[in-house]
């Protein structure tokens, strides 16, 4: 049972690096070999096991027995090294050690697509958790752009005010030149406020333009 346990607690194959979980990287000395024996060893399974899944790898095998049972059931008797009689007893020692290291090799292979199915899972979620809180991110934007977009005046609005305007301006010309009152002192004209003395000299010497500016 420790053997099993002890292989219970080895991380996974292809299992992601997560603090915590299942694929926490390993800290004592010697772990990071061990892990990636375990990756070449997972590799090569992988291999076989594909390799055992094609057409050829069929055919290869089919080839291979026709091929021991002619040799030994049409060859000369001292040539023959597997026995017709005893059902061909070498034949089926192969055949059996071959079907005895494939089956695990092949739940091997599955084991570590499952890891990668599961890797890949989690990679999908947070993919779409990124992609939703973005799309929500967008649609808020949206949202108050269009309500920016309603408080501002829309070109109706503006052609009303600068016909009102223009009616305005056409109904008073002298609106336009006229200054608006700022409710402030009136600031007199330099030459009106001029020195008494100056103005009663000029008026003395009979320039009455000038007396009056």
């Amino acid at each position: 049972m420790s053997l099993f346990k002890r292989f219970r607690r080895d991380p996974g194959l292809d299992a992601p690096l997560t603090a915590g979980g299942r694929g926490t990287r390993p800290s004592e000395p010697g772990a990071g070999r061990r892990v990636a024996g375990n990756e070449r060893f997972g590799r090569w399974s992988e291999g076989i096991a594909r390799g055992m899944g094609t057409p050829w790898f069929l055919l290869v095998l089919t080839a291979f027995c026709v091929v021991w049972l002619i040799w030994n059931t049409a060859s000369p008797e001292p040539w023959r090294f597997d026995s017709a009689a005893l059902g061909f007893t070498a034949l089926t020692l192969i055949l059996s050690l071959q079907a005895s290291y494939a089956a695990p090799l092949i739940l091997l292979a599955q084991n570590r697509q499952d890891d990668r199915d599961r890797v890949q899972i989690e990679q999908d979620r947070q993919r779409a958790e990124r992609n939703l809180a973005d799309t929500e991110f967008l649609a808020r934007e949206v949202v108050a752009l269009r309500l920016a977009l309603k408080d501002l005046p829309d070109r109706d609005f503006v052609r009303a005010e600068l016909r009102a305007l223009l009616a305005d301006l056409a109904e008073d010309p002298g609106a336009a030149h006229r200054q608006p009152d700022s409710g402030g002192p009136e600031i007199a004209d330099p030459g009106t406020n001029a020195d008494p003395a100056a103005r009663n000299a000029r008026r003395s010497s009979g320039d009455p333009d000038k007396a009056t500016e």
